[in-house]
Parts: structure tokens; sequence; C-alpha cells
């Protein structure tokens, strides 16, 4: 019975390692836990007239959610590695009772020391297996902290670069800069650039499923509401005589096509044209 409980607490450790890796280290994929705490929050937050205050939370709430589950999660599993093996399998400080400090309170505050690093060494392992695993604990406690850090490191300047891409859609659009001058050299390299970073846009998703949840607003920022004046582009590009402008104008229609795939397959399965993929993205992320 104590090698079953050790060898429940060991799974549970490799279960989060796993989410762990799929959802920070692994870019084409999506973890379990991440995927479903974030997309539990964004339908609660987006189901009827909720306040855009309680949208706009929903992407740093889901992560702080994940990253405790994660931590918990890891120190309750190596809790019941300890616990099983307690207090034979350890070293006690004098002024504690090894009869009094064996429990499963005991063997929880034993795994958040380790896993925090803190070595306050009041209890410690003394067999020989348990003085290999606890530096173990150690270090995955270590590798947690640093892989947070990075996925926040990486996830909110994605999030610039998607706000700063519909800001400058917005911008063509209210300045009519494009008007009648797409049919020129200047056209093609605007449609360029823009086709570049939808493109850059589409990697985002990917290699942070989690941006999705983040609310952009309704206004200048949002991706969501300015996508469409950008497909126009694309279609007016295609219809001119300018080849280059025509050339931009079928890039930029394809970035939009790679863009609305990831989005279709990953969040909104509607298994529609770009256009019906594209409004249902505005109405996921525009109408509050």
């Amino acid at each position: 019975m104590e090698w079953l409980v050790t060898l429940i607490g060991a799974a549970l450790v490799l279960i989060i390692l796993r989410d762990l890796f799929h959802t920070l280290w692994h870019p084409t994929r999506h973890g379990g836990l991440s995927r479903f705490v974030m997309t539990l929050l964004w339908r609660l937050s987006t189901r009827g007239r909720r306040p855009q205050r309680a949208v706009g939370l929903t992407g740093p709430v889901g992560m702080v959610i994940v990253v405790s589950t994660w931590a918990c999660a890891v120190a309750v599993g190596w809790a019941l590695v300890y616990w099983p093996h307690m207090p034979e399998a350890f070293a006690f400080s004098g002024s504690l009772k090894p009869s009094e400090h064996s429990g499963p309170v005991d063997a929880l505050y034993l795994s958040l020391v380790i896993v925090a690093t803190l070595g306050l060494g009041d209890i410690a392992p003394s067999s020989d297996w348990l003085r290999i695993v606890a530096p173990l604990e150690a270090l995955v406690g270590f590798a947690l902290l640093t892989a947070t850090v990075s996925w926040i490191l990486g996830l909110y300047p994605a999030l610039a670069r998607r706000r700063a891409l519909a800001l400058r859609i917005s911008q063509l659009r209210r300045a009519d800069a494009v008007g009648g001058n797409l049919a020129s050299d200047a056209g093609a390299a605007l449609l360029d650039q823009l086709a570049a970073e939808i493109a850059r846009a589409c990697v985002d998703f990917l290699q942070y499923p989690e941006s999705y949840y983040f609310h952009d607003g309704t206004g200048g920022i949002s991706l969501a509401l300015n996508l469409e004046y950008a497909a126009d582009l694309a279609e007016q590009a295609r219809l001119t005589e300018h080849l280059g402008a025509r050339n931009a104008g079928a890039l930029l229609a394809t970035s939009l096509d790679d863009l609305a795939a990831v989005l279709d397959d990953r969040y909104l399965h509607t298994h529609g044209t770009r256009q019906q993929i594209l409004a249902a993205y505005a109405r996921d992320h525009g109408n509050r």
C-alpha cells in the first residue's frame, strides 16, 4: 500500500511535467490543463452581456490558475511520494518528535520546502533513494519557475505584435491611405508588409495558443475587428492591373487563409470559408 501511494504521487508529478512540456516547450501543441482552464474561463466571461473588464481578465487570471495548479499538483505529488515512508526514512531535528510529525501535512510541508528550494533542514531524507529523489523535486521546482517566467516573457510580446498589427490596419482604414493607390509599387510594398505581419501573427497563435484568450478590446487594437479590412485590400489588389500589386494581394490573401485555418482548427471549429471564420473570430472577440 505504501508503494502504491508513492506511485500515485510519482504519476501525478509526471502528468504535470507532461502538461508543462506541451504548454511551454512544444509550440505545435496545446497543454490539456491550459486549454481546459482558458476555454472554460473564456466561455464563462463571454456568456451573456458581461462587463468588458471581466473578459479582459480571462487571459491573465487563466495563466495564474494554470501556474498555481502546476505548482500545487507538483507539491502534492511529491508529498504522496514522501508520506508513506515517514518517519523511518527521514531524519528529524532534535526539536521534533518523529512520531508527531509524520502525517500528510508534514509530508506536504516537506514537499513545499524542497520545491521552493528553501532547505530548512528540520526534516530531511535519510534513505538512499529519497536522498536522490528530493533534489530532483528541487530541480523541478526551479524548472517550473524559469518556465513560467519564459512563458510570460514570450506571451506578452506576441500580444503586443498582434495589437500593433491591428492598429496598423485600423490606421490604414481610418486614414484611407490606400484608396486607389494599390496599383503601384508603393501599394504592393504596403501589402507585402501587411502579409508578413499577418504571417507573424499566425505563428504567434501557433507558438502561444493561450494568447487567443487575451481580449484586445473593441477599438483599433482588436485584430478580430480589423481583419475584414485587410481581406478587402487583398481582394482589391487582386483586381488591379499592376502585376506587383496583384502578387502582393494574392500573398496577403494566402496569409489570411493561413491565419483563418489556424483560428478555426484550434479555437472556432466552424469548418467554414475564410470569410465565415473571420466573422466568427470577430463575434467571439468583438461583440462585447
